[in-house]
Formats: C-alpha cells, structure tokens, sequence
C-alpha cells in the first residue's frame, strides 16, 4: 500500500458560476512519517485538441505532514478566459487534481467538467459572445477517474506498490452533481475526446500506474 492514500474529496462549491474558485475538501491518512512535503496541482484541460491549452491554477505545499489522518481545503482561481480556445469554453472538460512526493506523482484524481448556461433558451441558441454571467460550472463529483503511480518513498523499506484499498470507490461518498444532464453522454465525449501525450485517466499501461472510476 501507499505511504499516504487520499480517503475523501468533497467539493464545496458544485455547481457554481464559471469565475467561481475551485475549492476542495481533500482528507487524506499518512501512515508513515514522511521526510518532505506533499505537493498538490489542480489542472484545468482547456482543449481536447492540445495540452498547450492546459492550464495548472494552483500548486501548493504541504507540510510538514504528521502520521495519521488530516484534513485541509485545496482552492484555486478559476482557468483565465483568454488562454482557452473560444470554441472550448462552453461543453465538457476535465480538471485534474495531482499528489505528488519529492517531485513524483503518485495520485491522480479527474473530473470531468461541465460548462453551460443555465437557461435552456441559451444553450439552445447561445450569443456568439459567451455571456460568463449566465455560465454555470458543474463538475461530475461521483464519477471521478483515479490513477495510482508507484513511486520510491523515503527508504528502501518504505518503497510501495499502490494497492486497491488505498481509495476504493466505495470509500468515498461522492454525489451527483449534474442533475438532469446527460452524463452518460458527457463520459464518452471527454474520454473520447482528451488529448494524447502523458497519459490522463485510462491510457497508461498496467506497469505504470493502476486506475479505478469510470469503466470504459
């Protein structure tokens, strides 16, 4: 098993507006005392098309980290308007939350985003400008995509290999958060849809990392 296993992520604000920050309440269990800090990312997938257009809205560190459970809330600044591709604003994304250890990634967590307008009229027939104060922000928070990286802790000893029951779907109680829309349909358009380079949810090979969440 892991050195530390993410154990919940809630998420504060869901659904919110599209400028709204992105605030989580990650709690997480160390199990063994740990020489560094953890580092968490929290990257916005601005385009399927290019990770040119990926943008990080927030790094942190944190530290020193006791043994035992602890509980903290992860925000971040919305993705800025003018780096995204205009035609990839409105629809469906990914954010992706990563724990790293000594600059080595051991956990990732994706969600796929949903961005529209509230009003069925617009979104029917929206304004060729996006009107960002009628946009609503909605994050899938139950169907989350979780991969697992083997990575060397601080002693040969401790070196581990991720193991299921380190955040098992079950163990976290995550809710809907899309209400009436479709997810099925928003599944398959971002998994179909994500770019390619370094893997993001469920395309690395068994040797890399092990993954749970949406089946394909």
């Amino acid at each position: 098993m892991s050195i530390v296993n993410l154990t919940n992520i809630s998420i504060l604000n869901n659904p919110s507006t599209f400028d709204a920050p992105f605030s989580f309440e990650i709690t997480f269990e160390v199990i063994s005392e740990l020489q560094e800090d953890l580092e968490f990312k929290l990257i916005y997938v601005g385009s399927a098309e290019s990770e040119a257009y990926d943008q990080v809205l927030e790094e942190i560190m944190v530290g020193p980290v006791p043994v035992g459970v602890n509980k903290f809330v992860f925000q971040a600044d919305p993705p800025k308007v003018h780096l995204l591709p205009q035609t990839d604003i409105l629809g469906v994304t990914v954010v992706i939350l990563q724990v790293s250890y000594r600059e080595k990634e051991f956990i990732r967590v994706g969600y796929y985003v949903n961005t529209d307008y509230k009003d069925e009229a617009l979104r029917e027939q929206p304004p060729p400008n996006v009107d960002f104060s009628k946009v609503e922000r909605s994050i899938l928070e139950d169907k989350p995509r979780v991969t697992r990286f083997n990575i060397p802790w601080d002693t040969n000893e401790s070196q581990q290999i991720a193991q299921d029951e380190g955040m098992s779907m079950d163990s976290l109680p995550f809710q809907p958060a899309f209400g009436q829309i479709d997810t099925s349909a928003l599944m398959k358009q971002s998994m179909d849809s994500v770019g390619s380079g370094m893997p993001r949810f469920g395309s690395m090979g068994a040797e890399s990392g092990q993954q749970q969440g949406m089946e394909m």
